[in-house]
């Protein structure tokens, strides 16, 4: 394996193992950076779907830039997990790394398993490079394992780069990350790894080269930060809902000190999906194993917080209809648990619309990407085409994800669709005068003075 620049050498083969949200992405990112790219995956319906060209979730530009790496010829996707061990340079781990069903620590079971097939079908020099978001300490037992595996004679290191997607933003964050981070890397490896990386190296993109341990705590770290960051403003709407002040407002005072910045100072139904909520009881489980109590006790409080968030809205909801929803039509605009994704994983606005129809109101959702997974997960609830459908006849109408589609809504003409026009914002991004003088009565978590 070369780690000589990339125009003096053979272009590297990259395997990338998992094929879902992140793999799908690195792969076409990669192949995008002009590497020769094998996506491998136990799913054959998966890999099936990707080698036709179809991407199998929602997020913007991925299906545009699958289509144009897969005519260049340099991108595939394969079953076989063996051949792409035997056939790649760089072998990127990117399954999933689940909650336990039984604790709050990660299942590790997917991450062991596929460096397990890389290790023992290697048939030359290779570097197996870990982007799983895993808990402390797992990179080590990993090189044990590798070394017990890997065939006498092929020299093998494992190292770890976290990654750092945003769902619906997920291109450009590969592409043009914000930084790279890479634990554990010797010399020859931090060469290799900044021949992966040499497009956005050469854009600017700080390198942050670092031991096991701190690559590992990076990803959670930073996910852990920004879940306290949206708990605290959570926490802080209950006190200006209290004293009739406005969140909104706050926010955008305190966004402006350089220091804490706007971005996730946003009050309302909190946080969800498949890595903020894994990530912080991934690393309150670790914290505790590590001894590291008051850490483990602060990301308790901020769960606890998010999940209070919805609790507080359907409380919202019961009170707009009297105290109770029963036979209520309660409209939902939101599935997603947040903008530009179909991905309805521990989401708070299905989460909200499922307790409100076990109290027995009749719930119909609308998302304009989310309606086929969310019925997957919920069939039981109801599920329009159109922001009009969800809004018509209802007795009060919920805003639970943020899409532009909602926040932009003419609330003129929707009011004139509703049994009663009473609209409860659990996102904050609604112009509470503009609603009122539609004729809505209008509710937001925080926001008494608004």
């Amino acid at each position: 394996m070369s780690t000589t620049p990339l125009d003096e050498t053979p272009m590297l083969r990259i395997s990338v193992y998992g094929t879902g949200y992140l793999g799908a992405t690195h792969a076409v990112a990669m192949a995008e950076l002009g590497f020769q790219v094998m996506g491998v995956d136990t799913d054959v319906h998966k890999v099936e779907a990707l080698a036709a060209g179809k991407v199998p979730f929602y997020e913007p530009g991925l299906p545009e830039l699958l289509e144009k790496q897969l005519a260049t010829g340099r991108l595939h996707f394969s079953a076989d997990l063996a051949a792409a061990a035997a056939w790649g340079d760089v072998h990127f781990i990117c399954v999933g790394t689940p909650q336990q069903k039984t604790s709050h620590a990660a299942n590790l079971s997917y991450v062991e398993s596929a460096v397990s097939t890389v290790a023992r079908n290697l048939t030359k020099d290779a570097l197996i490079v870990g982007k799983s978001t895993v808990p402390v300490g797992t990179a080590a037992g990993l090189r044990t394992l590798v070394a017990q595996l890997a065939p006498a004679g092929v020299d093998v290191e494992l190292v770890w780069n976290p990654e750092f997607l945003r769902e619906g933003k997920a291109v450009n964050d590969t592409l043009h990350p914000d930084r790279i981070v890479v634990g554990g890397a010797s010399e020859r490896a931090q060469a290799t790894m900044r021949q992966v990386y040499a497009t956005p190296i050469a854009e600017g993109t700080p390198v942050v080269m670092t031991d096991l341990p701190t690559s590992e705590l990076v990803k959670v770290s930073a996910n852990a930060f920004l879940a306290t960051k949206i708990s605290f403003i959570n926490a802080i709407a209950a006190v200006c809902e209290a004293a009739d002040a406005d969140v909104t407002v706050l926010a955008d005072a305190l966004g402006h000190d350089v220091r804490i910045g706007r971005q996730f100072l946003d009050a309302g139904l909190g946080f969800g999906g498949g890595c903020l909520p894994k990530d912080i009881r991934a690393l309150m489980h670790r914290a505790t194993e590590l001894g590291a109590h008051r850490a483990a006790a602060l990301l308790q409080q901020v769960d606890e917080i998010n999940m209070g968030q919805r609790a507080a809205v359907i409380d919202l909801a019961l009170e707009a209809c009297g105290g109770s929803v029963l036979n209520r039509r309660i409209g939902v605009l939101g599935a997603a648990f947040k903008p530009e994704t179909d991905d309805v994983r521990d989401s708070p606005a299905l989460n909200v619309a499922a307790a409100l129809h076990l109290r027995g109101a009749q719930v119909t959702v609308f998302d304009p990407q989310a309606g086929d997974t969310a019925r997957k997960s919920f069939p039981t609830l109801s599920y329009a085409t159109s922001i009009e459908e969800a809004v018509e006849g209802s007795d009060v109408l919920l805003v639970l994800t943020e899409w532009s589609q909602f926040v932009d809504a003419h609330p003129e003409k929707l009011a004139s669709l509703a049994n009663v026009a009473r609209v409860i914002d659990a996102r904050g991004k609604l112009i509470p005068a503009e609603w009122r003088s539609a004729g809505w009565q209008f509710r937001g978590l925080g926001r008494a003075a608004a």
